[in-house]
Order: C-alpha cells, then structure tokens, then sequence
C-alpha cells in the first residue's frame, strides 16, 4: 500500500490545521483547509483535492463542549469517505482532562467511527518532535528535552506539560487502555505480529513511536495497514501525514512572495520564540503597539478602538505593525485572565477582529496572526470559509503562508500566515514583510 490515502482532519486548533496542509502540500497532495464544516458549494469550488481538513478550536475547549460540537465534525468527516479520519493535535500533545482533552476525542472518535483500537502517533522528526519508549521529546533553540521538561511547554499557560509518557499523561483524560508499539518494535522483523498481539488484547487505542525517519516509514506502513482494516480513525500530530504521504522525487513549487510594502502582525503569544520574533522585528522597523489582553476579554470597546487607532496611525505612516497582547511569559496575565469566563477566546476573536479592519481599512493583502489558541477563533473573524497553501516555509516547518477564500472581497486572495507560539525563526516577521 504506497499510495497516499485520501486523508480528512479535523485540527484541534488553526496553526496545527496549516501544520497538515503544509507537510501535505509538500509531498505534492492537493489539499483545502476549511474553517468549520462547508457548505456544498464550497466543497464544489476544490473538486480535485485528495485532503480536506476543518480548522477547530477543541485544543481551547473543555470536554462538554467537545460532546457537543465533535460528533457531528467527525460524522461528517467520515461521510467524505476519506481512508483516514485524523484527529489532528499539536506535536507537544499539550492537553488536559479539563480543556483539550485529546483523551475525550479518542472515546468521541470511537463512538462515531468504530469501536476499534485508535492509532496515536506523535512524532515528527521534521519538526524535531520524537517519541520513544511512549515519552515525548521536543527541541527548544537547537536543543532537545523531554516534554515535562521543556522550558516552554512545561510552562504552558494554560495546559503545562508535566508527564512525558504519553499513556501516563492520558490516563488522566479517560479510561481508556493505551498499548504501545515502542521504537524498537515499530521496524522490528515481526512488526507486524507484535502489532497484531497488541490489537488483540483490545485496547482503548495504540500509541506507535517515531523517533527518526525509518521508524516513521513504518510507522506510516503501520497505519495503511491498520485504516485498510478498519481502523479509519487516527490522533497525532502532523507526523500522520508526514508517515502516511510518500516522499516525491521533484516536491512541487511554489512562487515565491514579493515583498510588502507594510504587514500587520497581531499576537496573542506569550511563548519566548515569539518575543523572539517580536523583539528582531521591532529591532527593524517594525511598529509595537501593546494592548492589553484583559481589555479584550472583558469587551473594553474603548480600549479596542483605541489599540485600533494607534495601529491604523502606524500603518498610514508607511510602518509595519505588531498588535501584541503580551512578550514572552513573563508577562502572561493568566492568574487575571482565570477570573473572567471565556477570557481567551475572547482575546482571540478581539484580535481577530482588529486584523479584519486593518486590512479592510487599509487594503493589505498580507497579514499575519501568532498563537495557535489566537488563530483558531482570531480567524473566524475574517471572513475566511477556507484556506489553500501559498508557500511553505520548509526552513521552518509548521508556519506556511497560506490564501484565504472569502465571499467577502476585502479578504479573498489575502495572503494569511498563522503560526504556533513555537514556531518559526527570530526573523520570521522580517521575512514575511521581506519576500
């Protein structure tokens, strides 16, 4: 089985959605990413793609939320009659039993697809994410910790990472049993029996290794096998479509971006890779404009329009701008923030919205949104019914440039980039003004 399934995903948050589109698109699979459930006549306008994706908010959501708004995704996911239905979540697998309970996906995924044994796979070795013996390794400024011990994610503002072993970590989102086909296993001579004994003891879900690039060629055999057996429904991370879709001898091309006269950031980021970026790009003409995110969970509207105000001022004056509503972790209000229900949703959409009238205000056709959480609601409010790549960015994996299709004129064509808390280079902005 080397042909590339017809893959359907559902991202638990944005940046992790355009994380699929581009390890995909990067193996030449035609690929759309949609922003909730199309209507047909948007399914119509890509009548040749061979992967669709939704780009959800569930890494953001609690468990009852998840019973509700899940089944009917995963229903209609399954209805495409892709040969996998992936359940996409970050490669950090940062989640717990009360928000972004991949545990809860699992038995949701079980109830709507099929009672079998769900694969899991995490690693990605592209972007430096490795699982062994069932913990999670990720790297951090070109070195490599254990997930529970790594300086951000350990530190996460809202779900920290305090378990490396995955099946220990998911055990406190259900009951669900979790195997294991460790490294060693994975490209075992028996592999496939060890796998096959595994299945047998029925459990909950399988979690499969991949530390390097051959455990990830078997892991990607692993799950043909297992989707052409029924086991259609997977959770990992873009490390799925990494094993799944076959290296091609000639990637395709992408024309490259022409420079931009100005770009408007926004950040709902408090990781220290985007205060990174801030900081470089301040450092070389770019416009800071601070706004405080407890004004946008609470609705402030005066506060809102003038953060707009100084922004739009900024990119009247010829400068690019960086709406940004903390630098680094240092300065994550998150104890302020818990008081107030629903505060980072609100955060999200309120720089969402504030990005809709930068580039509605002032026709720019490239923008820019930082912070998976921030994504995933800040797009909803662009108008945005789906997304197609523009350019990949292979020298930092996970933080493509994407095109925007809209009905709305002011946001069709846009070239969006939405990147995780983690990802990208100190110069990511810079380039992305520079082409």
């Amino acid at each position: 089985m080397t042909e590339t399934p017809f893959i359907a995903w559902y991202g638990d948050d944005l940046t992790g959605s355009t994380d699929v589109m581009e390890a995909l698109s990067l193996r030449g699979v035609e690929t759309v990413l949609f922003t909730g459930v199309p209507t047909e006549g948007q399914l119509a306008r890509f009548p040749t793609v061979r992967a669709l994706g939704i780009a959800g908010t569930s890494r953001s959501e609690t468990p009852a939320w998840m019973d509700e708004h899940l089944p009917p995704v995963f229903r209609w996911l399954g209805e495409r009659e892709a040969g996998i239905v992936h359940y996409k979540v970050c490669s950090t697998f940062d989640s717990a039993p009360h928000v972004g309970s991949i545990g809860r996906a699992i038995e949701i995924g079980r109830r709507v697809l099929g009672e079998k044994p769900v694969p899991i796979l995490v690693g990605a070795p592209q972007l430096r994410r490795h699982t062994a013996f069932g913990n999670l390794f990720a790297a951090f400024r070109g070195e490599t910790f254990r997930i529970d011990r790594h300086p951000v994610m350990s530190r996460h503002p809202v779900t920290p990472m305090r378990e490396a072993d995955l099946r220990r970590h998911l055990a406190d989102q259900t009951d669900l049993s979790v195997a294991l086909l460790d490294l060693v296993a994975t490209v075992a001579p028996d592999a496939d029996a060890r796998l096959g004994a595994l299945l047998a003891e029925a459990p909950g879900a399988v979690l499969i290794d991949v530390a390097d690039a051959e455990t990830q060629r078997a892991a990607g055999r692993h799950l043909k096998r297992l989707a052409a057996a029924g086991h259609r429904f997977v959770v990992g991370s873009s490390g799925v479509e990494y094993a799944l879709a076959d290296e091609v001898a000639a990637p395709p091309s992408f024309p490259p971006l022409a420079p931009a006269e100005r770009l408007a950031v926004v950040s709902g980021s408090c990781s220290p890779t985007t205060e990174r970026q801030i900081r470089h790009a301040e450092a070389r003409g770019f416009a800071l404009v601070p706004a405080d995110p407890r004004a946008f969970a609470a609705g402030d509207e005066a506060a809102a329009e003038a953060t707009a105000t100084q922004a739009l001022a900024e990119l009247a004056a010829g400068r690019s701008v960086i709406v940004n509503t903390a630098l680094g972790p240092d300065t994550d209000l998150g104890e302020a923030l818990a008081g107030i229900e629903g505060a980072r949703h609100r955060i999200g959409q309120g720089l969402g919205r504030l990005q809709a009238r930068l580039v509605r205000e002032t026709g720019l056709r490239r923008a820019v949104i930082a912070g998976g959480d921030t994504s995933s609601h800040a797009l909803q409010a662009l108008g945005v019914f789906a997304l197609t790549m523009r350019l990949p960015f292979p020298q930092t994996p996970g933080s493509p440039v994407t095109l925007a299709w809209s009905d709305d004129p002011a946001f069709d064509g846009i070239e969006l980039a939405m990147k995780g808390g983690q990802v990208g280079d100190d110069a990511y902005f810079v380039d992305l003004r520079g082409g």
